[in-house]
């Protein structure tokens, strides 16, 4: 996890250790940068709902941190170029 956001990493641990996964696991900055993106240029709803299938393909692909980052990574390219205008 990164050392920049101290309060979220307590609420990331705390919840992750909870739920029985593995703290680090979760990459804090490739997801915010992710859901960021998908708020901004998709829809700001979609940003939790793009979380959970990275998390999916995440899953489908090892699970490992570099899947979370790969899928986060993909996830906010397609966000970055959608084009509401075309998908309404």
């Amino acid at each position: 996890m990164n050392r920049d956001l101290p309060p979220i990493q307590h609420w990331v641990t705390t919840l992750a250790t909870e739920l029985g996964v593995d703290p680090a696991l979760v990459d804090l900055r490739a997801l915010l940068d992710m859901t960021r993106d998908v708020a901004h240029h998709v829809d700001r709803p979609a940003a939790p709902v793009s979380a959970f299938i990275v998390a999916l393909a995440a899953a489908r692909n090892g699970g490992t941190p570099d899947a979370v980052r790969q899928a986060c990574d993909r996830a906010g390219e397609l966000a970055r170029a959608w084009a509401p205008e075309v998908h309404q």
